[in-house]
């Protein structure tokens, strides 16, 4: 026996399980690096278009929410075509 067999024989077998969670935690935080918008923004459309539809008639597609960061800051815009009067 040899210095390196001695420390192969110490790591851990790993399990079909454990190879294939790694992996997915390896996909996962690549798609969420790709990702433009944060996980929160459909939810938060969701509830602008509510409130404004409280005080005007609008409809959902109507209301685009945008986030641009911008270096240190991030920049929500909301932009809402409003009906004629």
């Amino acid at each position: 026996m040899n210095l390196f067999d001695f420390f192969r024989e110490r790591k851990k077998k790993e399990t079909p399980a454990a190879i294939a969670k790694e992996r997915l935690q390896i996909i996962v935080a690549h798609e969420r690096g790709q990702r433009t918008q944060p996980d929160y923004l459909p939810a938060l459309q969701k509830e602008l278009v509510e409130v404004i539809r409280k005080y005007v008639n609008i409809d959902s597609d109507q209301v685009q929410v945008a986030l641009e960061d911008q270096g240190s800051c991030s920049i929500l815009e909301l932009n809402i075509t409003l009906p004629d009067r």
